[in-house]
């Protein structure tokens, strides 16, 4: 593979790694509300944005981490 493929790939990666911290970041600051806080004290689960967040923060933080750990 050519160099300049090689660093847009890495530079793709990195793209999706700050992305998934940001999108972890927001879920985390969603969880902590207090309309959150006052439902899962009153016995209700997360909600499904809450979930979202955290699915999708993952998903792309492992995959960029993932693509910069690839040779």
């Amino acid at each position: 593979m050519s160099k300049g493929l090689v660093g847009i790939s890495k530079l793709f990666s990195i793209g999706l790694l700050v992305v998934g911290v940001v999108v972890l970041v927001l879920g985390f600051q969603e969880y902590g509300a207090f309309g959150s806080k006052l439902g899962r004290a009153l016995g209700q689960a997360p909600t499904k944005e809450v979930i979202l967040y955290f699915v999708a923060g993952g998903a792309c933080a492992a995959a960029g981490f993932f693509g910069l750990m690839r040779k």
